[in-house]
């Protein structure tokens, strides 16, 4: 069996359709049908099901790729033995919240690189779980309460919602003092397309759910960040969006009696079970973990 017709195979099912496979191996999408067929026609088995968007693997395209990807690991693991003692080498695929990733992750990322200059990191901002699951990268990051239970998931800590405006609104306008005056101001957040945005507000074990109709919604939280500053209102936001306005006044907190939630409670690390994992992969998930570690516990010692 011809392994780099294999070694191609594997990377068309990973990538979901030929065009992304040419993409990825910098090859012209012909090309790769053309091999693709070569291969069908050597092994006499059809190895794909082609639909208008996606490309499926019949079974035996299953097993098949079972076995690429376990020969792949295997070389990926003899390479790296090869290279112990040297500079790490390898890539990470990594998708991080915009909110997160840009205020609190963006200098443990440039820290690292600094650290494990022969690395390639490869960084996208965004909400999405979905890349994931199909592939597209090797770690992501999220907020929720509760992780998929078909992903291994890496507790980075909680995650509080606070409820906040310029302290030149506050001065103007007042801040809210029960949940539902949060009805009742020019709100500013993050919410889901097409969906009602609802907080979850928790009072020890009280819970109760306030709906929300903000004036101002994006997911780039470096945008809501700059509204809220400008005073166009009330924000729900994480905390990590203020952490030093928060502490010199410059911004201020309402209803802080109250642990609101909107995505979630938690932030995850989130990866594929089974997957080999590179040195490199492996290395950028302790470093990641011990900086988030370090940040809870800074803030702990803060709030002393």
């Amino acid at each position: 069996m011809d392994q780099n017709a294999l070694s191609l195979f594997v990377e068309i099912v990973e990538a979901g359709n030929l065009s992304e496979a040419a993409r990825r191996l910098r090859m012209s999408r012909a090309n790769v049908s053309h091999r693709l067929g070569q291969f069908e026609r050597e092994l006499g088995q059809q190895l794909l099901r082609r639909t208008t968007r996606r490309i499926e693997p019949t079974e035996i395209g299953l097993r098949l790729y079972a076995h690429g990807c376990a020969i792949r690991n295997e070389l990926q693991a003899a390479s790296e033995s090869v290279a112990l003692g040297q500079s790490l080498q390898g890539r990470v695929r990594l998708s991080v919240p915009s909110g997160y990733g840009q205020l609190v992750m963006s200098d443990w990322l440039v820290d690292f690189k600094r650290s494990y200059p022969g690395i390639v990191l490869d960084v996208m901002f965004e909400n999405r779980v979905e890349d994931l699951m199909r592939e597209e990268v090797d770690i992501a990051v999220r907020v929720m309460s509760e992780p998929p239970q078909n992903l291994v998931a890496r507790d980075m800590g909680p995650v509080y919602y606070v409820a906040c405006a310029s302290s030149a609104w506050a001065r103007e306008h007042g801040m809210p003092s029960e949940l539902d005056d949060l009805r009742h101001v020019p709100l500013i957040t993050s919410a889901v397309h097409g969906r009602q945005l609802r907080v979850s507000a928790y009072l020890g074990e009280e819970r109760h759910e306030v709906l929300l109709e903000p004036t101002l919604i994006s997911e780039n939280f470096l945008f809501l960040r700059k509204a809220i500053q400008a005073s166009l209102g009330v924000g729900i936001v994480p905390d990590y969006v203020f952490t030093e306005e928060l502490r010199n006044g410059e911004v201020v907190a309402a209803l802080r009696e109250w642990r609101l939630s909107i995505f979630g409670t938690h932030m995850y690390m989130l990866y594929m079970p089974g997957r080999h994992r590179t040195r490199a992969a492996t290395t950028f998930i302790d470093y990641m973990l011990a900086q988030a570690r370090a940040a809870r516990d800074g803030a702990a010692d803060a709030g002393q």
